[in-house]
């Protein structure tokens, strides 16, 4: 759907520095707007809708049971409603808002203050008509068929900012060992249930015997998972339904229950993503098919951010590459789901890696943001979207935009990251900003910079 007349219509245009595509501002009135990851479109299936989240503050952490708000903002007639409150949300991601396979398929995270125990409702936006699910949401199939979700009161353990908020007496907060009662859960949405998809202990039982083991004993200290607090994490379908990316964190136990471990000891935590192929009409598991794509001796270097390539079978991410002489600068880099093909991203070998990766696919472009701290940030505040020609090498900043929230200075969760998403006919691209003290969501329309057959 070519959405740019209405656009322009309805919302103010972005001019800053001169941006080399046009940019709107899709919310602009004075709550605080954030759409959800660089992995996931806001835009609606049809292309007519965008789904954020309104955050109630961003000065400060989230206490168990604020509330925020899921609002749906019409991109043709320039309308947006608020559809429902959620107390299932953090700052990085939100309620972790999906859609599913049409417009009538909206997926977020919920709380029930009574018992504390998280979960998801599937929502129609346009009827409001609604299903309470039995699992929680990280990330929908691209059908909207299944849900995938590690336990998100837990992953503050490591980092804020991407689950759920509840009181800490409601959380598991001391598992010390791979659990076999815990790991990734799979909701079947047509009929509300979940299941354990894959236990932790299962993962590193099966990946110990592949040829793509987790490699405990390369990350000194932490060479005995027995000994760990071990959680899940991100957790992503590809593109095509098929496959499953899941990563793992662990630290070692201490005394007491860590949390926030990303802040009080970060040096402490090591980090890995597998892979699994899934039946997608069936949602059973190929165990067999588990495999270790980076392990924790690639990361500690360090990196960030992967996520799939749009052909599903590969994964882009942040990594250093000592082995190639860059040190612990971060690279581009890509590789096979089995953990095979690891390489720099070939057009990207003279530029440094930041933000947040995609591949476009027409297989010449490549699109991410910067951290307000990385060198390929401006300095000020401001960051741009790169846009890099994998033929070429030549990168360009598409759009320069401001992404210092000056309450991150409290605590690192509260920073904006633009988090660029396309939509799914890859033209047009939704991310985030600052404006002053308010977070504000904007589209980019790429059609002009596009290559076309």
């Amino acid at each position: 759907m070519d959405i740019t007349a209405s656009l322009d219509r309805h919302f103010p245009r972005y001019g800053k520095y001169s941006p080399l595509v046009p940019v709107w501002c899709v919310t602009p009135s004075a709550w605080h707007a954030t759409h959800r990851f660089f992995d996931t479109s806001p835009i609606s299936p049809s292309g007519r809708y965008l789904a954020v989240l309104r955050l109630p503050f961003e000065n400060r952490l989230p206490e168990p049971g604020d509330v925020a708000h899921v609002g749906v903002v019409d991109l043709l007639t320039g309308v947006e409603t608020i559809v429902a409150d959620t107390r299932g949300w953090e700052h990085q991601l939100g309620a972790n808002i999906n859609w599913g396979g049409t417009d009538h398929e909206l997926f977020f995270n919920d709380v029930d203050v009574s018992t504390w125990r998280p979960f998801a409702w599937k929502l129609d936006p346009l009827s409001g008509e609604r299903l309470r699910l039995q699992g929680t949401v990280y990330h929908a199939s691209p059908d909207g068929r299944w849900l995938i979700s590690a336990n998100l009161p837990l992953m503050r353990k490591t980092q804020r900012g991407y689950g759920v908020v509840v009181p800490d007496s409601a959380a598991p907060a001391w598992r010390v060992g791979p659990a076999d009662d815990d790991g990734f859960w799979l909701t079947d949405t047509r009929i509300g249930e979940r299941r354990l998809l894959v236990s932790i202990k299962k993962i590193l039982n099966a990946t110990a015997s592949s040829v793509a083991p987790i490699r405990f004993d390369a990350t000194t200290p932490t060479t005995d998972p027995e000994r760990c607090e071990i959680t899940g994490f991100h957790c992503k379908f590809n593109p095509r339904g098929d496959a499953l990316m899941l990563s793992l964190r662990w630290f070692p136990a201490g005394g007491r229950p860590g949390w926030d471990m990303f802040i009080n000891d970060y040096h402490s935590v090591r980090y890995a993503w597998v892979t699994l192929r899934l039946d997608p009409i069936s949602g059973e598991p190929d165990l067999a098919s588990l495999r270790c794509a980076t392990g924790p001796e690639l990361w500690q270097h360090p990196g960030h951010h992967a996520t799939w390539f749009p052909d599903g079978r590969r994964i882009s991410q942040n990594l250093a590459m000592p082995d190639t002489g860059s040190g612990d600068e971060l690279r581009l880099v890509e590789v096979n789901s089995d953990g095979s093909g690891l390489r720099v991203i070939p057009g990207t070998e003279r530029l440094s890696g930041s933000g947040h990766p995609t591949l476009h696919p027409d297989g010449v472009h490549l699109l991410t943001d910067t951290y307000t701290s990385e060198k390929t940030a401006f300095g000020d505040g401001t960051v741009p979207l790169r846009w890099i020609d994998l033929h070429t090498g030549e990168e360009r900043c598409l759009v320069r935009i401001n992404a210092l929230n000056p309450a991150a200075a409290l605590h690192s969760v509260l920073r904006c990251d633009p988090h660029p998403a396309w939509d799914r006919t890859w033209r047009y691209v939704t991310f985030n900003g600052m404006e002053g003290d308010t977070r504000r969501v904007y589209i980019a329309d790429l059609q002009k910079v596009i290559a076309r057959p």
